[in-house]
């Protein structure tokens, strides 16, 4: 008898190192799956390895090309992390009455100026022009806008807005003194088709030259507070398994274009390639995550308040800042 219950002590023990080792394989995190909801560009790049092989992991992943679908979707539950332009997580954060906070940036700036008139080499330089570009109502002008605000040409500076990238890069290729501001890929597909147009300012650099304690934020990595207090293993391991992939696309580009292309974000892995070392992909958390995000969205309240969702968020939007 005595045997016996020996028997039975050495099997549980052995059972319970069986599931212990489980669990260090896993890296401590549960058997959830956990939903990720992306647009369709940069932010989607910068988690193109885990979307490559996610019929072995823990992940499902959607790719929209409206961020309100993302937004629905969180809202409802039916998704439990999304990555979303700066000023949408804020919105939503509104929407949910504090239901979602932030747990990194993954983007930071994508607009840039292009123009075949390579004389053009600062924001002053603009003086008298009109640029050509998208999204009225949205980041991208509230960008331009405040840029042109600093530099002092207001009034000096006409903007004309077109429906989309593409008919912005049209106008550009067919009168090469024409300045448009374009996001990433938009801008290596123009420059790609078109020898005589190139990258004449970069949006981002401008921005971080004002030296205003903020930066430039495209877009960041939200998750709903009820799944994240249910699940805190999932989100920690989440945000590693982001951070790899921000390194594996910056340093692997040839690998990650070919996935990028895979997954229809950018139609050619030789186009991809060139566009990812200027799509600023990044993973940023913690208090460096708000300080830089904090500022950026106190520019844009002061633009336009509704283009933050008419109030700056909270501490709690900021998940693991001190």
């Amino acid at each position: 008898m005595k045997k016996t219950f020996l028997r039975i002590i050495a099997f549980a023990a052995m059972l319970v190192l069986i599931a212990g080792c489980a669990k260090d394989e896993s890296g401590g995190r549960d058997d959830v799956n956990v939903r990720v909801g992306s647009l369709k560009g940069p932010t989607s790049i910068g988690i193109i390895r885990m979307i490559h092989g996610q019929e072995n992991s823990n992940y499902s992943f959607t790719m929209e090309t409206q961020p309100d679908v993302l937004l629905s979707s969180m809202i409802s539950g039916q998704l439990d992390i999304a990555l979303i332009p700066a000023n949408v997580a804020s919105v939503l954060y509104k929407k949910t009455e504090g239901g979602i906070c932030v747990i990194d940036i993954n983007t930071l700036g994508v607009l840039y100026m292009v123009s075949g008139d390579h004389g053009i080499k600062g924001m002053k330089d603009l003086e008298g022009r009109t640029v050509y570009t998208t999204g009225a109502g949205t980041t991208p002008e509230y960008v331009l806008r405040y840029l042109l605000e600093k530099n002092g040409l207001s009034d000096k500076v006409d903007i004309e807005f077109k429906s989309e990238a593409t008919e912005v890069a049209a106008l550009l290729a067919e009168d090469e003194t024409a300045v448009g501001m374009l996001p990433q890929p938009f801008v290596t597909v123009a420059v790609n088709q078109n020898e005589d147009l190139s990258v004449v300012l970069d949006m981002t650099a401008e921005w971080e030259a004002l030296n205003n304690g903020s930066r430039l934020v495209t877009g960041v990595t939200v998750v709903r507070k009820e799944f994240l207090e249910e699940h805190p293993d999932a989100v920690s391991a989440f945000l590693k398994d982001h951070a790899e992939d921000v390194a594996f696309v910056n340093s692997d580009i040839q690998t990650a274009s070919g996935y990028v292309a895979e997954a229809g974000i950018i139609e050619k892995a030789p186009v991809a390639a060139k566009a990812i070392p200027y799509c600023n992909i990044v993973s940023i958390s913690g208090s460096e995550m708000r300080t830089a995000l904090a500022g950026y969205l106190q520019v844009l309240y002061e633009q336009d308040p509704s283009s933050v969702g008419g109030a700056l968020p909270v501490d709690d939007f900021y998940y693991g800042a001190e």
